[in-house]
């Protein structure tokens, strides 16, 4: 994150002293290597790479996860979205069953259970009171058999829960930020600017 040398890109450059590339136990790279071939590691890394080449800054993130999602055999798609971002939601559908995919979307409230009732503070029901339930997103998308499910703004930690128990492999179309109007990168961007006195 400190390096600025981009070395293990370009090989041009020296390593600085605290570089991992030059420090790294060869048996965690070995390790790593050895992951690529289980299950459908291999083919994700693959097309991945194939997308990112094929369509490297030509194709918008919606394209892109239609061609990886052609790649890798996927046609049943799932969607886990906030119940903020509703309207995206529909379009991302749309676009896709018009591209030829089965669509399966379930948002965060789902099943209306209210925040206390899990041990959420009471306090926190001020600003709705039925919590977001990535949990059971992941559990019906399961159910759903989808073989790809794209997130479209979780809340920070609820997208990590619906990572963890999705049982297809999940890619990321929208990050929420509701005070950038969902560009988070936005903060990094301003981090010296605007944002310097918020952030410090």
């Amino acid at each position: 994150m400190d390096c600025g040398t981009q070395n293990c890109k370009y090989k041009t450059k020296t390593y600085p002293d605290f570089c991992l590339t030059t420090h790294l136990d060869p048996a965690d790279q070995q390790w790593a290597l050895e992951r690529y071939d289980e299950g459908r590691n291999h083919d994700i890394m693959v097309a991945s790479a194939e997308v990112e080449y094929e369509g490297y800054c030509q194709w918008t993130r919606v394209e892109e996860i239609m061609h990886f999602a052609r790649k890798i055999g996927a046609h049943k798609i799932g969607i886990a979205n906030c119940i903020g971002l509703v309207s995206e939601a529909r379009i991302f559908a749309r676009i896709l069953r018009e591209n030829g995919f089965e669509v399966y979307s379930v948002v965060c409230k789902v099943a209306g259970q209210a925040k206390s009732s899990v041990g959420i503070p009471q306090q926190c029901e001020s600003i709705g009171a039925a919590m977001c339930n990535p949990i059971l997103q992941a559990r019906l998308l399961n159910k759903a058999q989808t073989d790809l499910n794209v997130v479209i703004g979780l809340c920070v930690g609820h997208d990590s829960l619906f990572y963890k128990y999705s049982d297809a492999y999940v890619t990321t179309l929208v990050t929420k930020d509701r005070v950038t109007g969902n560009n988070p990168a936005a903060t990094l961007y301003t981090a010296h600017s605007y944002y310097r006195k918020k952030l410090s």
